[in-house]
């Protein structure tokens, strides 16, 4: 006997970023799945598929924002219930990985977290991870299996090619970041610079922005990077900028985590305009000034999509979206 199996993509959503998920859908044109996700009296979880997933592939979306740890165990419990559900496959589609910055040791006795959490992703049932704009790329080695790194690159600089990128010069806020700021800064046909930085020893949360290296002054300058939590790093860059005669300073960044102080600091900055990317929810009860969000969503859906058909991902960005 012959059995010819049929394929079936079935979307979930954690609760951390309902609102991502459903513009996936939309984007993908399915429908999101009930997977019925209640508490307990004492706050444990609980997780039941409302229909048959046996032999399909699942796609659990879940940014790991806060209360980050809660949204990392639903997911893994998710993960959990699909994988005893007999799933054929199940994707940890994670916009914001979570623990992303501990990818190592930077001092004695530390843990090396974002470790940890592949390896629970791992143990959880996860048989492929797609995630955005990963701190490092390395993290990348901390799976034994598929890992697909998008990158929110091809909407920023959609948005950027509308605002005169003839005037502008892209700008790291660090030396870890040149990279990506030169592929930015090629796209656009823009000059580059970037800002060295001091973290102080034992201070966390805590940047000096020392020497601007490039030509700013007189130019529009737009800062990329990856996250802006407490916006130090960002803000002591702009503020660095505006001291070596940039006329304008730019923000841009795929994750807007934006902890205390992020919202004063950026408020009192000389950053004009502040872009970032809807990997995470953005509390709407306090709004951050100059903000402007631009959306993922058909990325994320394009890559589900080539996952699903077992079509290439990396030739969604042309390759630009490996490290």
């Amino acid at each position: 006997m012959e059995v010819v199996p049929k394929r079936r993509l079935v979307l979930y959503s954690g609760r951390s970023h309902p609102e991502l998920a459903h513009e996936v859908a939309d984007c993908l044109g399915v429908e999101i799945g009930e997977a019925h996700l209640t508490e307990f009296a004492d706050g444990q979880l609980h997780c039941r598929y409302d229909d048959s997933i046996r032999g399909s592939d699942v796609f659990i979306v879940q940014s790991h924002c806060r209360p980050v740890n809660d949204s990392i165990m639903e997911q893994l419990i998710m993960i959990d219930a699909a994988k005893r559900a007999s799933a054929h496959q199940i994707i940890a589609v994670c916009p914001y990985y979570g623990y992303s910055r501990q990818d190592r040791k930077s001092a004695g006795r530390e843990p090396i977290t974002a470790k940890l959490l592949a390896d629970l992703l791992t143990a959880a049932g996860a048989t492929r991870v797609v995630s955005i704009d990963l701190h490092s790329g390395q993290i990348q080695g901390f799976f034994n299996f598929p890992v697909d790194h998008l990158t929110a690159a091809p909407v920023l600089i959609t948005y950027l090619m509308a605002q005169n990128p003839e005037e502008m010069v892209v700008v790291s806020p660090d030396a870890g970041r040149v990279k990506v700021a030169e592929r930015f800064a090629q796209a656009l046909g823009a000059d580059l610079a970037f800002v060295h930085k001091r973290r102080p020893k034992d201070q966390k949360n805590t940047v000096e922005a020392l020497e601007v290296i490039g030509s700013v002054a007189g130019r529009r300058c737009v800062i990329i990077d990856d996250m802006i939590d407490t916006a130090g790093t960002i803000c002591a860059a702009a503020a660095r900028l505006v001291e070596s005669g940039a006329t304008e300073v730019w923000a841009m960044a795929t994750h807007a985590v934006l902890s205390d102080p992020a919202r004063e600091r950026l408020a009192a900055s000389p950053i004009a305009r502040l872009v970032v990317t809807n990997t995470l929810p953005i509390d709407s009860d306090r709004p951050v000034a100059k903000l402007e969000v631009l959306s993922v969503a058909p990325i994320i859906a394009e890559a589900i999509d080539a996952v699903f058909t077992d079509s290439s991902v990396s030739e969604i960005f042309g390759g630009q979206n490996l490290s």
